[in-house]
């Protein structure tokens, strides 16, 4: 059976994933900075543990939410599809910031509100906590099994001086002529009540890779491996079977 690799995303840990491998199988790494993974942390150091684990394990299926889904591009802007059978993205898109000939980066992110959102994550981390753990649901209470607390927790466990330093990598990301290159199956996830990212991300990303198509969880925000973990597992299990 083909490998599945998990990767998560931004202020998580390979952990979040537990309860899909538990169905699905594969593994599901802490990447750099994050969890127990102490080593040096960048999206470079990401993108060459991806690499690690492809060249070591065989082809593989990977999985990518949000920055876990940055990473994957990172990793085929460099390598191409090399080591990869197929590709999930999850609630992402290849370019973050918004601009004159691109809208469809973080909701709502005006050049203003970006600086405020960058100066508030390097200056009082417990304050943009609390908003990152509500963004990350379609809900105020979180997912079924992983709730609103909880998620915040695990986001105060992290070095602080270490995620802002993730966000501004991932602010200054612009992979969008990387998504014409992914020429392998691939199925671009994202929630339909998603507080983070607009459908349109997928809906353009979709129309502009060979074998792309778009897969609306309509009842999660950000998360849908989370929120609606039971569909979730379905549709990664056909994407596997027909890769």
């Amino acid at each position: 059976m083909t490998q599945l690799i998990f990767l998560h995303g931004w202020t998580m840990r390979g952990s979040i994933f537990d309860p899909v491998l538990a169905e699905l199988g594969g593994i599901a790494p802490d990447l750099p900075g994050h969890g127990d993974n102490k080593t040096p942390a960048s999206l470079q150091a990401c993108s060459d543990l991806l690499q690690e684990l492809l060249w070591h394990k065989g082809p593989a299926i990977v999985v990518g939410w949000s920055m876990g889904a940055a990473i994957a591009w990172h990793y085929i802007a460099q390598h191409g599809t090399r080591g990869i059978k197929g590709l999930v993205t999850l609630d992402m898109s290849p370019k973050p910031i918004n601009g004159e000939d691109w809208q469809f980066g973080l909701n709502g992110q005006t050049p203003d509100r970006q600086a405020a959102t960058r100066h508030e994550i390097h200056t009082d981390w417990p304050q943009a906590a609390q908003k990152i753990a509500t963004t990350m649901f379609a809900r105020k209470t979180g997912a079924p099994d992983y709730s609103r607390d909880q998620a915040l927790q695990q986001i105060l466990s992290n070095d602080p001086a270490i995620m802002a330093q993730y966000w501004d990598e991932m602010m200054a990301l612009d992979l969008r002529a990387t998504i014409p290159q992914i020429d392998i199956p691939w199925l671009i996830g994202h929630g339909g009540a998603s507080r983070v990212y607009p459908s349109a991300a997928a809906t353009w990303m979709a129309a502009n890779a060979p074998q792309a198509r778009r897969h609306c969880f309509p009842g999660s925000g950000h998360s849908p491996h989370l929120e609606e973990p039971l569909d979730f597992v379905t549709v990664i299990r056909d994407f596997c079977a027909g890769v």
